[in-house]
Order: C-alpha cells, then sequence, then structure tokens
C-alpha cells in the first residue's frame, strides 16, 4: 500500500488496522486499532491531520480531505460507504455515511446517525446526534429510534471482523 512521507509527517497505523494495498494514504494520517481503509481509497493529510478512530472503515473509493484549518476526524465505530467523499468534517461515533455521499469542510456529524447515499453535506452543517439525513442538499428527515441507533455499530463490527480475515489471510 502507498503510504507516503509528506512534510516529515508519515501515516501511523495501527498493528491491527488492515489496509488495502490500493489505498493510499499520504502524510499526517492516523488509523487506529482493528480499523480498515479498503481498496482505491485516499486519505491525503498533507495540510492538516486525518484520524481514523478504531475499528471504523473507509471503504472501496472513499476520497479523504481537508483545508488549511481543519483535517477530518472519524470516531469509532464509523463506516464511510464506497466512493464517499468526507472534506475537513468531523463524523462522531457510530455513524453510517452512506455511499457516494459527500460531507463538506466544517460540517459535523453526530453520533448514531445515518447519512443516506449521494446526500450533500453542505459547509458547517451540524447534524444533531441519531439524526436520518437525506438530500442534496442534505436534511434531517426523522430522528432514528433507539434500536435504529444501535444497530448501526453492527455495520462497523462486520468490517472489524471482514478485516480481521484479510489480515489472517494476507489478503492485501
Amino acid at each position: 500500500m502507498p503510504r507516503k512521507d509528506y512534510l516529515d509527517r508519515e501515516p501511523q497505523i495501527h498493528p491491527s488496522a488492515f489496509v488495502a494495498k490500493s489505498a493510499d494514504l499520504i502524510g499526517a494520517v492516523t488509523v487506529d486499532e482493528e480499523a480498515s481503509i479498503w481498496y482505491g481509497a485516499v486519505l491525503r493529510a498533507d495540510i492538516q491531520e486525518i484520524k481514523i478512530g478504531p475499528r471504523s472503515n473507509v471503504q472501496d473509493g472513499t476520497i479523504v480531505h481537508l483545508e488549511c484549518e481543519q483535517g477530518t476526524y472519524l470516531g469509532q465505530y464509523v463506516t464511510v460507504g464506497h466512493k464517499a467523499i468526507l472534506h475537513a468534517c468531523t463524523i462522531d461515533d457510530e455513524v453510517l455515511v452512506g455511499m457516494g455521499s459527500i460531507v463538506m469542510d466544517g460540517a459535523r456529524i453526530g453520533a448514531r446517525s445515518i447519512i443516506g447515499a449521494g446526500a450533500l453535506v453542505t459547509m458547517g452543517t451540524e447534524i444533531p446526534p441519531g439524526s436520518l439525513v437525506l438530500g442534496s442538499p442534505a436534511k434531517v428527515v426523522k430522528k432514528l429510534s433507539e434500536d435504529e441507533q444501535k444497530s448501526l455499530k453492527k455495520w462497523a463490527e462486520n468490517y472489524v471482523e471482514l478485516s480481521r480475515r484479510y489480515l489472517d489471510e494476507k489478503i492485501l
């Protein structure tokens, strides 16, 4: 997997994390324990930092970047679907970011929320915890039930298990 030092900042990857061979990690990227970065993902931390929290996953084709004043931060048990774009934002714990979603600069997604596939969360938007967010521009359409909120952690746990199998079988 290409890990690139940039301005004396090198990616830091926990030994239990999985990073696919075709993923690009550039600069000040931190990948915590049991997190996973999948095929074709690009995490470019050339001017600020990117932090991927424990047991979170960034799926195939996703782009994670930042801006001069703010990095990008994912809490624990976050699932980022295929081909999402995260730019200078904060994603709190146990969030599901749907495939093809875009989360822009300064946005914050509250814990245990779902960002629906293809949603556009605009600059500076604050999503309250436990929200279902859909559309472009994205809007909160409902408060998730307690059962719906609890189920979000399971998505990330599935990817923890999958990444363990990939590591055990040395599939990179």
